[in-house]
């Protein structure tokens, strides 16, 4: 398909806020694309170059842009920064400024245009910040109006169409079968492979049957975790899960899916949210010496140990790593434990469909305990007054809590079933936060009185639900003057001139 008629259906998925229509529209697209050129029409479609787990980055920012589009439109800086100004969007002031050159750009294919983007995106070193804009400016050259729109809008990390990874399962359904009845046969595929890209391919190549069968987890691809239901009460515990459960205590870390593979030289940190994160943790590198395997992929939690009293930190003391610069001596202040809870696979075979019981027999002979990583301990039991017990000597040792499992339930990704239970509090507590919420900043106010020196004086955030952002709560405490400056910095980059369709804002 050539890159125009992808930017017709991107220009028309931008124009709809029905999820249904939008599905439709997906769908046709889906059905004209070649199985060659699918995967890049994926990533492109979702505003960057490949899954989310795999973390590509244009480094391109406005200013970047602005030199571009004014060499290739034979306009000054000033011309162009004038045109953005009133109307707040480099991808419209691209489509407008276009209009004049000749290209009609009906010979570049997807594929070609992905590799042009992945070629700015990978280009790094000296000089490279005038190779990205000589690149931009060659390729923005080679396209029509509506394509360059498109192309510049990814590039900044703002093609913002409204949906997600789950919409687009929708779509791979419909274009099968006018509906969604293979949507839940997608999803189980997608929750151990999370790449609609290679999934689409497949199902374009092979068909939904063999595309969704037998799927295994591979190292160095996340796979979405199990997440564990909220009960108060043993007793309700026991009833939901029956028979004997595991205890384990409840770790105040970050969840972390670990992937080693000796051979291939592979070892990954993974986040909740599919998200990688190796380079907070420079101790991954010793882990392979603690492994009875040649490949493993362990669910974890990573805990931080403070320096003083060599006993576990609180969340918010492990997550200094976050900050990537002087990561070295960042995490010889701060040491991590990684304590394992699951294994999903080894030596290249899947336990996913296993047992926990076996599962955790199966983990307790892969791992040589040691300072680096252990196995988080556990107790079997089928008394709620033993699981009472667990919970206050768990808590009172600065535990979040207990976990209970079934023993003979299967690894199966997301909040199904009552596979897993939390436990933070009994049901004796009142009047206290049970849990924190991870929320999305979504939009601030411009502050008044001593607020207005850092530009906001509070900001809205909301939760994810499905395609949907939906408003929570407003903030404007908590926050030093410092970090009141910082967040201003960071929103101003991601502002956006209208309101983002998944956003759902209560007056």
């Amino acid at each position: 398909m050539n890159f125009s008629e992808f930017a017709q259906f991107l220009s028309k998925l931008e124009k709809i806020s029905s999820r249904i229509e939008i599905t439709k529209v997906l769908s046709e697209l889906f059905g004209k694309l070649e199985e060659k050129e699918t995967a890049q029409a994926v990533y492109l479609l979702l505003g960057g170059l490949a899954p989310k787990y795999k973390i590509i980055v244009f480094n391109v920012a406005d200013k970047m842009m602005i030199r571009a589009v004014s060499q290739a439109y034979k306009k000054s800086s000033e011309e162009v920064i004038d045109i953005y100004r009133k109307s707040g969007d480099l991808g419209d002031v691209v489509e407008h400024l276009s209009k004049s050159k000749k290209s009609k750009g009906n010979n570049i294919s997807i594929i070609q245009v992905h590799k042009s983007l992945a070629d700015i995106a990978q280009d790094s070193g000296e000089k490279s910040q005038e190779r990205k804009v000589e690149k931009s400016v060659k390729l923005l050259n080679s396209l029509d109006p509506v394509s360059a729109k498109f192309v510049v809008r990814i590039m900044l990390g703002k093609l913002r169409l409204g949906f997600s990874d789950s919409t687009m399962l929708d779509a791979i359904s419909w274009m099968i079968a006018g509906d969604k009845t293979h949507k839940k046969q997608l999803e189980k595929t997608y929750f151990v492979l999370p790449d609609v890209g290679i999934l689409l391919s497949e199902v374009k190549k092979n068909g939904i049957e063999k595309a969704t069968k037998d799927i295994k987890p591979i190292v160095g691809v996340p796979v979405l975790p199990l997440l564990a239901a909220r009960i108060k009460t043993p007793e309700e515990m026991l009833e939901k899960m029956g028979g004997v459960v595991a205890v384990e205590p409840k770790l105040d870390g970050l969840r972390l899916s670990l992937h080693i593979d000796k051979a291939k030289g592979i070892v990954k940190a993974f986040t909740r949210n599919l998200n990688e994160n190796s380079w907070m943790f420079p101790e991954l590198g010793e882990l392979g010496k603690y492994i009875n395997a040649e490949s493993v992929i362990l669910d974890t939690e990573a805990v931080g140990l403070t320096e003083e009293t060599k006993k576990m930190a609180n969340f918010q003391a492990t997550m200094t790593r976050r900050r990537k610069h002087n990561i070295g001596n960042v995490s010889k202040k701060t040491k991590i434990t990684f304590f394992v809870f699951d294994i999903l696979s080894i030596n290249g075979k899947s336990l996913m469909n296993e047992p926990f019981s076996k599962r955790r027999s199966i983990l307790e002979k892969t791992i040589v305990k040691s300072p680096l990583i252990k196995t988080v301990e556990y107790s079997e039991t089928k008394d709620p007054k033993a699981i009472l017990k667990l919970h206050k000597k768990y808590s009172s040792e600065g535990y979040e809590g207990i976990m209970v499992k079934k023993l003979d339930s299967s690894y199966v990704p997301g909040r199904t079933g009552w596979r897993w239970v939390k436990m933070k509090q009994t049901s004796t507590h009142i009047a206290k936060v049970a849990d924190t919420v991870d929320c999305l900043v979504m939009g601030y106010s411009v502050g008044k009185g001593k607020r207005a020196e850092f530009g906001m004086g509070r900001f809205l955030v909301g939760i994810s639900d499905g395609d949907k952002i939906k408003t929570t709560t407003k903030i404007g405490t908590g926050l030093t003057d410092a970090q009141f400056r910082e967040m201003k910095k960071r929103l101003t980059k991601l502002e956006v001139k209208t309101k983002p369709k998944q956003y759902e804002l209560h007056k």
